[in-house]
């Protein structure tokens, strides 16, 4: 973290803090705040638009394959049913998750920012292991001991029910986007940092119409 940055995170303490005796001047402080905040959203937004090919490739496969394992999975699992769920698996794996959006980096954001990057995270790791663990059970199915098998068909669902979590956390950043881009002060506060338009097109990407999975999830933990 920049000196600048810890510094302007300090104010934003101070600010917090101002009726315990921190400092005075606390409209100054709030200015700062109001200001870091909209940097963090510009970084989001740049992050989510870097990050929207790979996102929308691991929606495509999720799509595709969601129907074969929204309910469980079927007794024998066909080959072309395996290679789907492989596709999805790997499609989840190379999501790109920039900077910003990194548990790492995500843990310096303030405001609509930070709400969002843990989004975006609870949506990576989610879905990447959602899938990795549902091949997973259908090799252990497939291939494991009788007690293998039977637990990887007690616990799919867990996994299963990780998907479309993953997806149902994905859906929600555009509406997260839009309505902190507003608190913030709009077209009128970002500027060409962040124009309307760019958020707009973020919003539809990242929203329910086009990644949330259907049908709902129909299995349920010992099913």
């Amino acid at each position: 973290m920049t000196v600048v940055r810890c510094a302007a995170l300090l104010l934003l303490s101070c600010a917090a803090l101002a009726a315990a005796g921190c400092g005075s001047g606390g409209e100054g402080a709030s200015q700062t705040g109001l200001r870091l905040q909209r940097e963090d959203l510009v970084a989001v937004g740049r992050a989510l638009a870097s990050a929207q090919g790979s996102v929308e490739r691991e929606v495509a496969a999720a799509r595709a394959t969601w129907p074969l394992v929204a309910n469980g999975l079927p007794v024998s699992v066909a080959p072309a049913a395996r290679g789907s769920i492989r596709a999805a698996t790997e499609q989840a794996a190379t999501v790109v998750v920039p900077a910003p959006l990194r548990e790492g980096q995500a843990t310096t954001l303030t405001g609509p920012g930070a709400q969002i990057a843990g989004l975006f995270q609870g949506f990576h790791g989610l879905a990447a292991n959602g899938w990795r663990m549902i091949g997973a059970a259908i090799d252990a199915i497939g291939h494991g001991s009788p007690a293998a098998a039977r637990f990887a068909r007690a616990n799919v669902a867990l996994y299963v029910e990780s998907v479309y979590d993953a997806h149902f956390s994905l859906a929600q950043i555009g509406k997260k986007l839009q309505a902190g881009y507003r608190k913030l002060g709009g077209a009128g506060a970002f500027g060409t940092a962040l124009a309307k338009s760019e958020v707009d097109a973020l919003a539809r990407s990242y929203s329910e119409a086009t990644d949330r999975l259907h049908p709902h999830v129909g299995v349920r933990l010992g099913s």
